[in-house]
């Protein structure tokens, strides 16, 4: 089969090395890529948000299987565009990526599915939203209602925070992701990602992980895209990820099909569990960017087979293979991240780093200048190892960070830690 994934992050890098492991793929191309994507498969400058351009792009290179990466594609509806011609696509269509497009649409889908997650209000005007934070006390939590690039979540632990804000978002700073905002009860507990893959009918659990969202060690700090991840995450055992799948997963795949608006593609559950219970605590229609990466390390092969059954509708027929380990990415980012930072910076060691399935530098922030892999983004390399313990992972990780000549980036040096504390 000729491939094509569309993105440039850290995520889709481990897509290209699981999917580049699987006989199946004949060719691949990913639009529009970065410096490490470019070591491995082909790159296209490509406009991936125009769903036109994709369709064309496809046809022309005779795709047979395009693998949506980031949301916007998604939500602009380009899987839509892609069906339309005939293509087969990995991803869900515009209405049912408002799972994650619109913050209000997902308590709707809550609501209407019994699923348990967070009370909340939704406004249009600053001052009633200010009322009810006054109203509520703090903490809370103020979302953006659009997709804001990770960023539009503010988990408020004063009041002052969360009227700024309100400001904030009212005032532009997410632009018309904030338009609308939704105001949450603040859920206390251990968050962690559930990922599984739909074909409209059957669901498929593909795996668990845990992100480190906040800036800073000991999660301190403003909240980022994720610092690092680690998979399995211990705290989604067995019997809380059953729990989550009835009360929260197929419930929602449900009322989706019963609206005329079947989910196809991965849904990315972020919930908050607290004495057993989950809750979600919102939806994603694409894998997690990093947690993608160590669900690949850990899957390989076989994750473009589930990728592929689920866009041909033939998820029932497959299981998941899981090898007894474990993997963590740490992530590499450029100072001053989720501020301003400089781009243009040379990294150097990468050269002699292993990569084979076990150990491997996805690139994420990344591009290639006179031969020389240089910053071009905030989060910058998702250094990632499997190991038979979380330990022996989390060890081989940051050996390899270490390795890593760059002095303009930094990374946490406690990824993992609530599992290998626990």
């Amino acid at each position: 089969m000729n491939i094509l994934i569309l993105g440039s992050g850290g995520r889709e890098h481990s897509l290209a090395w699981a999917v580049l492991q699987n006989p199946k793929c004949d060719r691949l191309i990913v639009a529009p890529g970065n410096a490490g994507i470019a070591q491995i498969a082909d790159c296209a400058a490509l406009d991936i948000e125009n769903g036109g351009a994709v369709v064309g792009f496809a046809e022309e290179n005779a795709i047979d299987f395009v693998i949506v990466g980031p949301e916007a594609p998604l939500a602009a509806g380009v899987g839509d565009r892609l069906r339309e011609a005939g293509i087969l696509v990995f991803g869900p269509s515009a209405e049912a990526a408002k799972l994650e497009a619109s913050k209000s649409f997902t308590k709707e889908i809550c609501d209407a599915a019994n699923a348990p997650t967070a009370a909340y209000a939704r406004f249009t005007e600053a001052e009633p939203a200010k009322a009810y934070i006054r109203e509520q006390g703090a903490p809370i939590v103020v979302k953006a209602d659009g997709l804001a690039a990770g960023k539009g979540v503010i988990v408020a632990m004063d009041e002052k925070t969360a009227l700024d804000a309100i400001d904030d978002m009212f005032g532009g700073a997410f632009g018309g992701a904030g338009a609308e905002v939704v105001i949450e009860e603040f859920m206390d507990g251990e968050e962690a990602s559930l990922f599984v893959l739909c074909d409209g009918e059957d669901i498929l659990s593909v795996g668990t992980a845990q992100d480190h969202k906040r800036v800073g060690e000991g999660d301190t700090g403003p909240n980022t895209g994720g610092m690092g991840a680690y998979s399995p995450a211990p705290v989604l055992s067995e019997e809380v990820e059953a729990r989550a799948m009835e009360e929260i997963v197929r419930p929602t795949i449900a009322e989706m099909k019963r609206r005329g608006t079947p989910f196809q593609g991965v849904l990315y559950a972020g919930l908050m569990i607290k004495d057993g219970q989950p809750r979600l605590v919102e939806y994603n229609v694409r894998f997690g960017d990093p947690e993608c990466q160590v669900l690949m390390m850990r899957l390989g092969a076989q994750a473009m087979d589930l990728m592929h059954a689920a866009a041909e509708g033939r998820l029932g027929e497959m299981r998941v293979n899981w090898a007894d380990d474990h993997a963590i990415t740490v992530v590499m980012a450029a100072n001053g991240y989720p501020g301003a930072y400089k781009k243009g910076t040379a990294i150097k060691g990468l050269e002699g780093l292993p990569e084979d399935s076990r150990n491997m530098v996805f690139h994420a922030g990344t591009k290639s200048v006179d031969g020389h892999v240089v910053a071009s983004g905030g989060r910058v390399l998702n250094v990632t190892a499997r190991g038979n313990t979380l330990q022996e992972a989390r060890d081989r990780a940051y050996e390899m960070v270490e390795a890593v000549d760059w002095p303009d980036g930094f990374y946490r040096r406690d990824i993992g830690w609530r599992a290998l504390e626990g």
